[in-house]
């Protein structure tokens, strides 16, 4: 009998919290960095990037908890992007998950360097995984993929050109630009280290990466739609911060009647790469309805 994806996300969820909570808990450090980090790891959250890489292991077969290192890694780094994506300089944000932003509890000072903290330990986690689990080959692998995922030609070029384009009409390709990079990059790796993870073949990672890609573009538009449509109460952050900020949307390039259509296609279109992969991709493409459909 298949098993759910609410029980495979619990299960990994609850794995995942208690793996950051030991490993920042270990460090001989500060206990005001470690209270700043662990506020921000704890605050909650969809956990999207590590559930991918779990159901990508789950998809060739294999023990997913061989993934837990790099989805810990995973999860923050995406942490410290949104703490500084919060403060002043950037977003100027007060909300996340519904509680206060890490800078307006700790201060700016300790809330950069609590998300400076997050990525540099993040590599760590890796490099730390088990033996049994990964190959120092692999690891290599993983690091050198995840390092071109969060740093310029990926999650941090894109939030450069999502701020260069704040104010501006940005084109279509522009727009899809900033998000391959800022969101769809980070996610796409989530999947491509599962599959390093499970030891595929060139064909199935291509194939694994033009999913993450679509699915990426699809988180992103329903994002954008969501800040129009969405309550703050349910998405726990303000709503309608992109047009106080002036920035390029898909609804405000293609109409919300178009944004729609093109998360739909986006993500037919990542369930038609899941079929080509013609592995048990059960939780990847339950998780690929789920995100086009979600609330917050």
């Amino acid at each position: 009998m298949q098993e759910s994806l609410n029980s495979f996300t619990e299960m990994h969820k609850q794995l995942l919290v208690e793996k950051m909570s030991e490993s920042v808990n270990r460090l001989e450090a500060p206990s005001v960095i470690k209270e700043s980090m662990l506020y921000s790891l704890e605050a909650g959250g969809k956990r999207i990037r590590p559930l991918l890489l779990f159901a990508t292991i789950a998809a060739f077969g294999q023990e997913t908890k061989k993934g837990l290192n790099t989805a810990a890694a995973l999860e923050m780094v995406h942490t410290y992007s949104l703490i500084h994506d919060d403060l002043p300089s950037m977003d100027d944000d007060d909300l996340r998950r519904g509680k206060p932003t890490n800078h307006k509890v700790f201060g700016e000072a300790y809330a950069v360097l609590a998300g400076d903290a997050l990525l540099t330990y993040s590599f760590q986690l890796i490099a730390d995984t088990d033996s049994n689990h990964a190959s120092p080959e692999v690891k290599l692998a993983l690091i050198q993929e995840f390092s071109k995922a969060a740093g310029a030609e990926g999650m941090v070029g894109g939030q450069v050109a999502d701020i260069a384009g704040e104010e501006k009409q940005l084109s279509l390709p522009e727009l899809e630009y900033i998000h391959i990079n800022k969101t769809g990059k980070l996610l796409a790796f989530s999947v491509i280290a599962g599959a390093i993870l499970s030891g595929a073949d060139e064909e199935r990672k291509k194939s694994l990466t033009e999913f993450a890609t679509h699915l990426g573009l699809a988180f992103q538009i329903r994002d954008d739609i969501l800040d129009l449509e969405g309550s703050e109460e349910m998405i726990g952050k303000r709503v309608g911060s992109d047009e106080v900020n002036k920035k390029s949307t898909y609804p405000s390039l293609l109409t919300m009647a178009g944004a729609k259509k093109a998360l739909e296609e986006h993500t037919n279109l990542a369930k038609e790469k899941l079929a080509e992969t013609g592995l048990d991709t059960f939780f990847l493409g339950e998780i690929t309805d789920m995100l086009a459909v979600r609330d917050h």
